[in-house]
């Protein structure tokens, strides 16, 4: 329910106007003097303050310059209202934040649709800056790692120029965030930042998708589109998995990038941009270029900035603050409690290979906060079982045949040790071993009994 504060000597108003915004639904609080006001406003959060000029220990627009010192974008909306009103008076209460001016006797419509709008304003307003701090968030470089600062580094370095990027690494590894963060850092940061997952759309469409079109070029589709190169005017477009693009698609985008215009799909006239664009790909362009698949001319004007995002698996001690942060946003977006994750935990997810990546972590731990939703700290066993009993090194890491056979034999005694709740008799006899034999494997192996 919005909140709202009246500010005004005479009692009489206070009452009527308490009386009236109560039976809209509003929640009022009333005070007679600038000093009372400024006290409410400190100790309460206030969606509008109506807020009378003439107060008996302070004129009302100094106090609006007050109220302006606290929270810009949070603080409430100013309304103010006077019977000696002058037009000299309203123009210098609107530059100074009143959202605006109503005169005594107070007309109940008017107010009404001013308090309102006022009270959408503020909504408005905290709603945007919320959205800004998401995508800030999603331009946050999570890690300390060595490739981590590295690529901090190259983004400070590079981001203000408007030089083409391409950005390579596995799937999953956060191409995206980089983009993000290259936008975010840029000249064009105030700007709109539009993407386009190129593997995401089908082949017949993805023309109109970059392009747009005019006079109904899709059947039974609006009149017209807006194409994410037009869309992207003055900021910049990331175009993600560019390696998956025909080459008559490339073709087109080459041309747009060397012409800075295009023209939309039914169009006469074209359309003249100024883009920064972002490529990103999980392929390698130069294999693709050798097989027919990629354009030369195009990877050449892409390749200006070449980035690379290291795997999961190469900067694994970013892994803890990665599960925090991740943890932190589920919580958020789940309504719950902050979740722990316990040491043990953590350690199964720094020995895992990660093939997915990033992603394969966030998806890993969502899953777990989804499905336990009374736990307050995830252990190991919580963690899916590839992941939480991962013997910590992918098979191509291990020189020998040897190795990797003991790495799994290791694992899968392990695994049955903590199914039989550490019963090394137990163990042995689904396993099919001798007790003897069995303690004989966990010592070569470097298992000890409170291992499981």
């Amino acid at each position: 329910m919005n909140h709202i504060l009246v500010v005004d000597d005479e009692p009489d108003i206070r009452s009527t106007l308490e009386a009236i915004l109560a039976e809209e639904g509003y929640t009022v609080t009333t005070a007679g003097t600038a000093t009372e006001g400024l006290d409410l406003i400190r100790d309460a959060i206030f969606d509008a303050v109506l807020l009378d000029i003439w107060l008996p220990d302070q004129d009302g627009l100094e106090v609006l310059q007050q109220i302006r010192k606290f929270d810009a974008v949070a603080g409430p909306e100013v309304i103010i209202i006077s019977g000696h009103g002058t037009i000299e008076t309203a123009v210098r209460a609107t530059k100074l934040g009143a959202y605006d001016f109503l005169e005594k006797p107070l007309s109940l419509e008017r107010t009404l649709i001013i308090l309102k709008n006022a009270v959408e304003a503020r909504r408005l307003r905290i709603e945007n800056r919320e959205f800004q701090q998401q995508l800030t968030a999603r331009a946050r470089i999570t890690g300390e790692s060595v490739p981590v600062k590295a690529l901090r580094q190259q983004i400070r370095l590079m981001a203000p120029t408007n030089g083409r990027v391409l950005i390579y690494g596995e799937s999953g590894t956060g191409k995206e965030v980089i983009a993000r963060a290259m936008h975010a850092e840029s000249q064009r940061a105030d700007r709109v930042f539009v993407e386009l997952n190129c593997a995401a759309i089908p082949e017949d469409y993805i023309e109109t998708e970059l392009f747009g079109y005019r006079h109904s070029a899709l059947p039974g589709g609006p009149p017209e589109k807006r194409g994410t190169f037009e869309r992207a005017d003055s900021g910049t477009l990331f175009l993600d998995e560019v390696g998956d693009m025909s080459l008559k698609t490339q073709a087109k985008v080459l041309r747009a990038l060397d012409e800075q215009q295009f023209t939309p799909v039914g169009a006469a006239q074209s359309i003249r941009i100024d883009v920064r664009l972002i490529g990103a790909t999980n392929k390698n362009l130069e294999e693709e270029i050798a097989k027919g698949n990629f354009r030369e001319d195009l990877f050449y004007r892409l390749n200006v900035i070449p980035f690379y995002v290291p795997p999961l698996r190469e900067r694994k001690e970013d892994i803890p603050l990665l599960a925090t942060e991740l943890l932190r946003e589920f919580g958020r977006q789940y309504g719950r409690p902050r979740m722990e994750i316990s040491a043990d935990a953590l350690a199964a997810l720094q020995l895992h290979h990660w093939p997915g990546n990033v992603r394969e972590l966030k998806n890993i731990l969502e899953r777990v906060m989804i499905l336990n939703p009374q736990v307050s700290r995830i252990e190991r066993k919580h963690l899916p079982v590839l992941v939480a009993r991962s013997p910590g090194r992918h098979p191509e890491e291990f020189p020998s045949l040897q190795q990797a056979r003991e790495a799994y034999e290791r694992d899968y005694i392990l695994r049955k040790l903590e199914d039989c709740h550490g019963n090394v008799s137990r163990a042995a006899e689904i396993l099919g071993l001798e007790r003897s034999h069995l303690y004989r494997k966990m010592k070569a192996l470097g298992i000890h009994t409170k291992e499981a």
